[in-house]
C-alpha cells in the first residue's frame, strides 16, 4: 500500500466515528421534548418516577418558571443536557405505561358511554343485548332506571337517573374488566 491509501483510511476511520449533525440535533428535539412532558406532569406523578435527584429538582424548578419567558426555555436545554448523559429508556417506558393506562380508561369510559346511551335511545332489544354479554346484570334495576331517566328527560328534571344508570354500568362493567384481568394473570 501506498502512502495515500493509508491517508485515505485514516480520514475515512476519522468521519466514519465523527457524529451526524442532523441525528444529534433529532436527538437533542426528542430530548426537549420529553423534557416538556416531564415539566407538565402533575407534582405526584414527577414524584412517581424513578430518577437521578438532580434531574427531578431540574424538573421541579422547570415547573414553576412561567413558559412564556427565556428561563424556560434555557430551563429546558438544561433538562434534556442532562438527559444527554443518562439512560431515559426507563422513564420512557414509565411514562408510556401510564399513558396506556390512561388511554384504557379512556377507552372504558366511551364504552360505559356508548351503552348507557344505547340503553336510553333504545328499546328492550338493547337491554337483551346488555344482558347476552352481563347475564349477572340486575335487569329491574336497569328497566327501573332506564325509565326514570325518560321521565326526566320529557319532564326536563335534572339527569339524576341517568347519571345513576351510568354509575350502575360502570360499576357492572368494570366488575367484568376486572374478572377478566385475573382470568388472564392466573393464566400466566
Amino acid at each position: 500500500m501506498n502512502s495515500s491509501d493509508t491517508d485515505f483510511d485514516e480520514l475515512e476511520e476519522q468521519y466514519a466515528v465523527r457524529p451526524n449533525k442532523s441525528a444529534m440535533k433529532r436527538e437533542t428535539a426528542a430530548l426537549e421534548a420529553l423534557g416538556e412532558e416531564l415539566i407538565a406532569l402533575p407534582k405526584d406523578r414527577l414524584a412517581s418516577l424513578e430518577m437521578p435527584p438532580e434531574l427531578f429538582e431540574a424538573i421541579k424548578l422547570g415547573q414553576s418558571i412561567q413558559s412564556h419567558h427565556g428561563a424556560f426555555k434555557r430551563q429546558r436545554k438544561f433538562i434534556a443536557k442532562l438527559m444527554r448523559d443518562m439512560d431515559m429508556s426507563p422513564i420512557r417506558e414509565q411514562l408510556d405505561r401510564h399513558s396506556n393506562l390512561s388511554a384504557r380508561a379512556v377507552h372504558h369510559q366511551h364504552v360505559i358511554e356508548r351503552w348507557r346511551d344505547r340503553l336510553l335511545k333504545g328499546d328492550d332489544h338493547d337491554l337483551n343485548a346488555l344482558m347476552a354479554e352481563h347475564p349477572d346484570a340486575d335487569r329491574p334495576k336497569l328497566r327501573h332506571l332506564i325509565r326514570d331517566a325518560h321521565k326526566e328527560f320529557l319532564s326536563n328534571a335534572p339527569p339524576r337517573s341517568a347519571r345513576l344508570l351510568f354509575k350502575y354500568l360502570r360499576e357492572l362493567l368494570t366488575e367484568e374488566t376486572d374478572d377478566e384481568a385475573s382470568d388472564e394473570d392466573s393464566e400466566e
